[in-house]
């Protein structure tokens, strides 16, 4: 089935185009009763408000390189979310996919700029916190209009300067966060992240010397996943970023690690991020995002295994850290895939 064909049966319409404007008086123009909030996951150091306009619930991100960790591990010195805006990327995505913008504005000038992000109040239809598992039409759900989401963007060759491949797996190295450790207070995910690297050497030795290897050096990796085709990525599809529309269109949140890349990243992040509340196997879930990749009229025969492989070793050198504090069989899984990835690559020699 062709993108059109999805549209055509899913009766959905594409958002309305993301307006780009000059300050945030401008943008949040006859807004009222605004109101601080608090990120739920507490990861981001972004700081939101809820404010009605024209009597329609909106939330505005205001974020900032100084005030931002996340900006700066993971290399965003431009607002990568402003100039995909200003590129009419947003308005590109498939009519499965609403994300939720509306419009941004940046105050001041490059790195020392506060942008703000415009965004529909959509906290209502957003996946519930928790540790149950998805139901699992939801789940592929997700999966299937992921996919949609990369076939619409197949071959899209970055002419931005958004995120590389080596920003986005080197973003939690340790030679990445060594600044963020001297933050205060240093935030979670920068604690976590270092202890487990620590780790890694203990509960996982192979693993580790591959990861470590690579935070060398990763521009074997980086010139062998060149070589396998690549779509833009949103970056971080987890289901912090995720909800359902009650027309069945899928929520996709912040938009902070835009880029280009190989469109398996973005499956693999999920499986990744996501494992506790998997309703299938990560096996399942990986052959149920190739037939809808397929269905949507992008063949994957030619690329399909390698890619997967690199993308695997590539996920790892992000976020070994993370499976290094979880428990013994995730961190197997992801250790023997690696390994079996390393060999058949023959990625380091």
């Amino acid at each position: 089935m062709s993108p059109d064909e999805h549209r055509a049966h899913h009766g959905l319409l594409r958002s309305p185009p993301v307006r780009v404007v000059g300050s945030s008086v401008e943008l949040l123009a006859h807004a009222t009763d605004r109101t601080p909030l608090v990120a739920s996951d507490g990861k981001s150091s972004n700081w939101l408000e809820r404010l009605t306009i024209d009597g329609h619930l909106y939330v505005a991100k205001h974020q900032s390189y100084d005030a931002d960790w996340i900006m700066r591990v993971s290399g965003d010195q431009v607002h990568w979310a402003l100039r995909a805006a200003q590129a009419g990327l947003y308005d590109r995505v498939p009519p499965c996919i609403d994300h939720a913008v509306v419009g941004l504005s940046l105050d001041g000038e490059g790195v020392d700029g506060e942008l703000v992000v415009l965004m529909h109040d959509v906290g209502d239809h957003l996946i519930p916190e928790g540790e149950a598992p998805l139901p699992l039409d939801q789940h592929r759900g997700l999966i299937d209009h992921l996919a949609q989401m990369h076939a619409a963007y197949r071959g899209w060759t970055d002419d931005l300067g958004l995120q590389t491949m080596a920003q986005r797996m080197m973003a939690f190295a340790p030679a990445t966060i060594v600044g963020e450790r001297q933050c205060t207070p240093v935030p979670v995910p920068i604690q976590v992240a270092h202890q487990g690297w620590t780790l890694l050497p203990e509960v996982a030795p192979d693993l580790a010397r591959v990861v470590f290897s690579l935070h060398a050096d990763p521009e074997p990796l980086v010139a062998a996943l060149a070589t396998t085709p690549h779509v833009f990525l949103h970056g971080d599809w987890k289901l912090g970023n995720l909800g359902v529309r009650p027309d069945g269109r899928t929520i996709l949140l912040d938009w902070a690690y835009l880029g280009q890349g190989p469109p398996l990243w973005d499956l693999m992040w999920y499986l990744a991020l996501n494992r506790a509340r998997l309703p299938e196997s990560k096996e399942q879930t990986i052959d149920a995002y190739r037939a809808s990749l397929e269905d949507a009229g992008v063949d994957t025969e030619a690329w399909w295994e390698r890619q997967l492989d690199l993308v695997t070793v590539a996920i790892m050198v992000a976020f070994a850290w993370e499976k290094a504090v979880g428990d013994v069989e995730e961190l197997s899984w992801w250790d023997d895939r690696v390994a079996a990835a390393v060999s058949y690559t023959n990625l380091l020699g």
